[in-house]
């Protein structure tokens, strides 16, 4: 068994908050993955939780997120300044500053060629980010493989970049990622000098994880075991929000 197999299986510690900075992903971590990406709304529980980690943090918290950072401030009821959307492709940081790719000029052509792909095919929901484009689908799972195999058309003729995710598949721009998206909060106050603690589920993560990893910190793993740069791991979205309830 390899160090990285051994390692997922480790339940995460308490979370020590002294000198610690908490990145966050949302879905699948926060909250439960939803049918429809717009089912997902504010809770008072976790947008709760984040306001108390955010004062207890001093101010070193970021959610780090596919979603747009208008949807986060929708969901998350503006609880964190500090975001980080489009898997890294757009980011606040915790003045308010907001610092974004640039689109790519194939953007539009992914998103018509992905909507007249999903016209007749039931179950599937195209959501346009502006600087990616996601076809979502989990109402229809039977059609991974040609989704996938669309994607990956589209991509080629587009340019764009093909971002894995868990029953999606994303089309984005060129640009940062939510491990860039990591050390570019580090290199800012209020993070700077802290330990960076990356908590996520998705394959995007692993860039988060790495990027934590590398800057002396750790990555917690939600869900089902799989080879996984993050150093622990959380059973689910529940197990996520009690470890951090109990953070001290």
């Amino acid at each position: 068994m390899s160090v990285t197999e051994l390692k997922l299986d480790l339940e995460a510690p308490v979370l020590e908050l002294a000198g610690a900075a908490l990145f966050l992903d949302l879905d699948g971590t926060l909250a439960p993955i939803a049918p429809r990406p717009d089912a997902v709304g504010p809770d008072t529980r976790r947008n709760d939780l984040l306001e108390h980690l955010q004062a207890r943090l001093g101010g070193r918290l970021a959610v780090v997120s596919g979603r747009t950072l208008d949807d986060l401030d929708r969901i998350l009821e503006s609880a964190v300044p500090a975001l980080a959307g489009v898997h890294g492709l757009t980011r606040r940081d915790a003045r308010g500053a907001v610092r974004t790719a640039e689109p790519s000029s194939g953007h539009g052509a992914a998103v018509s060629a992905l909507r007249e792909f999903a016209a007749d095919r039931p179950g599937l929901i195209v959501e346009d980010k502006a600087l990616s484009v996601t076809l979502h689908y989990r109402l229809a799972p039977d059609l991974a493989p040609a989704v996938l195999a669309e994607a990956d058309r589209v991509a080629r003729v587009t340019h764009l970049a093909v971002q894995p995710g868990h029953m999606v598949a994303e089309l984005r721009a060129p640009g940062p990622t939510k491990g860039d998206s990591v050390r570019a909060f580090m290199a800012e106050p209020p993070f700077t000098g802290a330990v960076p603690v990356f908590v996520g589920d998705d394959l995007t993560d692993e860039d988060g994880f790495k990027a934590a990893r590398d800057l002396g910190g750790f990555g917690v793993l939600v869900g089902p075991m799989r080879p996984t740069a993050a150093r622990y791991r959380l059973e689910d979205v529940e197990a996520a929000l009690a470890w951090l309830e109990q953070a001290r």
